[in-house]
């Protein structure tokens, strides 16, 4: 019998195909808002609409130059970009 045959795991999601550098950046930028706001769920209690800006911000930042890191936290802006974004999927379930 092979693991097929005796693990049931058809159609369940594969987290191990994310690329790991994205959960990174956005740990780190989770670290940055953690230490900075001292609660690591208060990014619940923000309006959707704000967490938009920011991605739109930081995405026009990235584009103007992708080496750029955000002036506050020192992380590159695209990382700020995929937290934002992060923030927006959980919102919208």
């Amino acid at each position: 019998m092979n693991d097929q045959e005796i693990k049931h795991d058809a159609g369940k999601i594969r987290p191990t195909l994310v690329p790991i550098d994205i959960i990174k950046a956005i740990a780190r930028v989770r670290e940055f808002g953690v230490n900075k706001y001292g609660d690591k769920e208060c990014w619940q209690n923000v309006e959707v609409e704000r967490y938009r800006d920011a991605a739109y911000r930081h995405w026009l930042e990235y584009l103007r130059d992708p080496n750029s890191c955000d002036d506050e936290s020192g992380l590159p802006h695209l990382w700020h970009l995929a937290c934002n974004i992060a923030f927006l999927i959980e919102l919208d379930n």
